[in-house]
């Protein structure tokens, strides 16, 4: 591969609502650059940039992927990204590396729930954004009224720079409103089109989208503003460069049309991305902790070298794949940088461009470039690499925590030796997984963004790794209380011959407020327990409160005043005192009112507006509590506190209520107790599957 200065690069995340065609989009760009020869599609499973096994299988894209696009003596890094909100902390990794968002939209769905995800993204990394409006081809599509769509949802700045010539199935061309210039296309050609007039009868379209246009880039600089009002006009290299600066300074998002599938406008759309697309060196410096201080650092060739890692794959042949934006300086192969994370010192040889699943070697990448590189030891996901002896480490993308957990468990005994260390790799390239032990339930939980994504990460640890799970709903994790006061005597009292065993305590037992825990008071005096059972009495009532009394779930949120006792020169022991405990602790719990806790979850809904009513409704079925509403654009954004047991089955219950529209996250809010209908049913489970324990009191 050629090595490209900074100023000849282009990183551009093709972002969208699922289905919307950036795996196409790539597709078209690489045929029409000769990178492959054949135009290839999604549904024959043979895109350079969805490559993996499920992607192909499900057709669609879980985790981003890249390709290099050679266009004009320009480099093109395309990144293609997730358009699924299950997949879209993905994306927003991703994008961080990205200098500009070219968001696609379906010219007959319009504006979805993704596409405001994905300009939300784009402004918190300050990118230029440009939109093509795609799939016109497509009955029902409709140019106007998506454009409309977009103007009313994210303003009027988003203007049109080139106009379709045809609808639905007779689309076949495009107008090019900067120049004046029109072209037609064979559709599933090679994407580059063949020069024609502007039809007759677009004639005056064409004519107000370019006055249009120039009114909005004279808008933001007065040379400009007082050239048009001189001439009524401006001269196209005045364009040109009004544009650029004003899609640069985020003043004028352009809106292209075209058709993916049908590879009609792939070449202008490379046109508009190399012509009007900010090179890295344009980009806003970059945040950095250098040293023990914040600094701000520009993209440029001349500085130490510095790479930040976006991107990892657990390539079962390669190794571990390392991609990475080189933030400053010349990397060269075989430069030896050092991880700030870990401090090792990692060798980068055999640095690559990604062509999806393909490697290309290159000498040398410039600042603000992508790469790739092999097997480094101690890299991963969000890691800063920098020169020996300088410290500067980048920000890590923050994105939201998984939304579910499955409780999963291996087959058989050969699976479960090796489950451990293929989980261990998946987690390396897939930062919206958590894989841990559940200290109540003992259950090994692998938690996601959805059902789906949890399903993906399974057939991936079968057919990568040969390891085989179970997945099942995780238990909940309830909690028992109490709600009343109880003043009691425990007693252990044992004679076997020989030494026996006594202790006796009085306790009072009361309840404290949520999430206080558990507090012991000592409040003995004139010896009546000695100084040296006291922590053992403590010790039954926490390994008593441990299995819980009413269901086996840990009894919290007590306060409990050990106020008397007795004990015997002989026969009193630690044993005999821990044990006086535990019966104390369970003679209390029957006085006391115990109850159950249940986890609530703060739920957050995002939404097509017209989806609300069935929404709430569903959430008050749930037994949850509306606690706030907003609305943006075509959004409904709807929070509300919800059961973590009427939430399990959520996801797939979203997903087809709202056909895959809406989203949701979910973090951990508060215990709160579970209504007395509920709480019977969980008790009288709990008594069926315990059946047959002894009790190791008596």
């Amino acid at each position: 591969m050629k090595v490209y200065e900074s100023t000849e690069v282009r990183n551009v995340a093709l972002v969208g609502h699922g289905h919307s065609g950036k795996t196409s989009l790539a597709a078209g760009m690489l045929f029409a650059t000769g990178a492959t020869n054949r135009l290839t599609r999604v549904d024959e499973g043979n895109t350079i940039t969805d490559f993996d096994d499920e992607e192909i299988n499900r057709k669609l894209t879980i985790s981003t992927s890249l390709a290099v696009v050679e266009w004009k003596k320009k480099k093109l890094n395309v990144f293609d990204t997730p358009g699924f909100n299950l997949f879209m902390y993905d994306t927003k990794i991703s994008m961080a590396a990205a200098d500009a968002a070219l968001i696609l939209v379906d010219g007959v769905a319009g504006v979805e729930v993704m596409t405001e995800k994905v300009w939300e993204y784009a402004e918190q990394y300050a990118l230029p954004r440009a939109f093509l409006i795609n799939k016109l081809d497509r009955e029902r599509s409709d140019f106007d009224r998506a454009l409309a769509n977009i103007q009313e949802i994210f303003g009027r700045y988003c203007v049109p720079i080139y106009l379709p010539i045809g609808k639905e199935r007779d689309f076949t061309g495009v107008v090019d409103v900067i120049s004046m210039k029109a072209w037609t296309y064979t559709p599933d050609g090679d994407g580059q089109g063949k020069e024609i007039p502007i039809p007759a009868s677009m004639a005056d379209e064409a004519k107000a989208a370019h006055d249009a246009l120039i009114e909005m880039i004279a808008e933001g600089k007065d040379e400009l503003m007082e050239k048009f009002f001189e001439n009524g006009t401006l001269p196209v290299e005045d364009i040109m460069a009004g544009l650029h600066d004003a899609v640069k300074e985020d003043k004028i998002f352009p809106v292209m049309c075209g058709s993916a599938l049908r590879n009609i406008g792939t070449d202008l759309v490379m046109e508009f991305l190399q012509e009007f697309c900010p090179n890295p060196t344009e980009h806003p410096s970059l945040k950095a902790m250098v040293g023990d201080h914040e600094e701000f650092k520009a993209i440029t060739d001349k500085d130490h070298v510095t790479a930040y890692v976006f991107k990892t794959v657990a390539d079962p042949f390669s190794g571990r794949l390392s991609f990475f934006k080189v933030c400053t300086g010349v990397l060269k192969n075989d430069m030896t940088l050092v991880d700030m994370r870990s401090k090792s010192q990692e060798r980068l040889a055999h640095i690559s461009v990604p062509m999806g699943k393909t490697l290309q070697p290159v000498n040398e990448l410039h600042a603000g470039d992508i790469g790739v590189v092999a097997k480094l030891k101690e890299v991963l996901t969000a890691d800063t690499l920098c020169e020996k002896g300088d410290s500067v480490e980048y920000p890590k993308v923050e994105i939201p925590e998984p939304s579910i957990a499955y409780a999963i468990a291996a087959k058989s005994r050969n699976d479960e030796d090796r489950m451990g260390n293929s989980v261990a790799k998946i987690l390396e390239e897939d930062q919206g997984l958590r894989f841990y032990r559940d200290p109540q339930t003992k259950d090994f939980l692998l938690a996601g963004s959805g059902g789906q994504h949890i399903e993906v990460i399974v057939s991936r640890l079968k057919k990568r790794y040969n390891v085989e799970v179970e997945l099942r709903q995780p238990k909940i994790p309830y909690r028992e209380t109490i709600r009343g006061f109880a003043d009691v005597h425990g007693r252990h009292k044992k004679q076997t011959g020989g030494h026996g065993q006594f202790g006796d305590c009085r306790i009072k037992m009361e309840p404290m407020e949520r999430g206080g825990g558990f507090e012991y008071v000592n409040n003995i005096f004139g010896g009546a327990v000695p100084r040296q059972f006291i922590p053992a009495i403590e010790k039954g009532i926490l390994e008593a409160a441990a299995r819980g009394y009413l269901a086996g779930f840990p009894v919290v949120d007590f306060r409990v005043t050990l106020y008397d006792g007795s004990y015997h020169d002989v026969d009193s022991s630690e044993m005999a005192f821990k044990i006086a405990g535990r019966k104390a602790f369970k003679l209390a719990m029957e006085a006391a009112k115990p109850t159950l806790l249940e986890p609530i979850m703060k739920v957050e809904v995002a939404g097509p507006v017209e989806y609300a009513g069935d929404l709430m409704s569903d959430m008050n079925g749930r037994r949850g509590r509306i606690s706030g509403m907003d609305t943006k654009g075509g959004t409904q954004i709807i929070r509300a506190v919800v059961p973590m047991s009427e939430m399990l089955t959520y996801q797939n219950d979203l997903t087809s209520m709202t056909q895959g529209r809406a989203s949701f996250s979910m973090e951990f809010s508060h215990y709160d107790y579970v209504p007395a209908l509920n709480a019977d049913k969980i008790i009288a489970a709990y008594k069926a599957s315990a059946t047959g324990e002894v009790d190791e009191d008596e």
